[in-house]
């Protein structure tokens, strides 16, 4: 798709406005988007490092919307990944984890992020039908402990009953 603005260049940026109840949407390339004034990307323009700098960085408690500028650490970032070297600090200014490792060893940390971008550090919303059969599993299992829990406080003891063998059959299938 164009860029709505120019019509020369390939769109990378959507934007959806909601004023008043009219939903509007506009595809910008990153040249229009960075002209925007209410699109402040600052010089680097948009990238998913940038928006997780800004969002590690509001950890650390600096002010500065632009993530690479004037970081004020403090001792937490000392933390560094055994295989490849990288501490926090470098992985909050980059935005990029060095290795697979980096997860294991900054898990904590990036389950705090999470939680903190998404609400929850796993995935609550909708699951597509050909896959993500272990998620969709999970979110029955949810289910069918919401449900269970309804039976026992109505005393429906022999419905419990069912609901906590079928949620046994889910979780065995999981563990496979």
């Amino acid at each position: 798709m164009l860029c709505q603005e120019c019509q020369k260049r390939e769109a990378t940026v959507h934007l959806t406005k909601i004023i008043n109840n009219k939903k509007k949407e506009i595809y910008l390339c990153d040249k229009c988007a960075q002209n925007k004034e209410e699109l402040n990307f600052g010089k680097e323009g948009f990238s998913f490092n940038n928006l997780l700098t800004g969002l590690l960085n509001s950890e650390f408690g600096t002010d500065t919307p632009n993530s690479s500028l004037n970081l004020n650490y403090n001792k937490k970032v000392e933390e560094e990944c055994e295989n490849c070297g990288l501490n926090y600090a470098e992985f909050s200014r980059q935005g990029k984890l060095g290795c697979s490792e980096c997860y294991i060893e900054f898990e904590n940390r990036i389950n705090k992020l999470l939680k903190k971008i998404h609400g929850n550090n796993r995935h609550t919303g909708k699951v597509p039908k050909r896959t993500g059969g272990v998620i969709r599993t999970r979110k029955e299992i949810q289910q069918l402990r919401e449900k269970m829990q309804d039976a026992v406080q109505k005393e429906e003891f022999e419905e419990a009953a069912k609901l906590r063998d079928a949620i046994k059959e889910l979780e065995e299938e999981i563990d496979e």
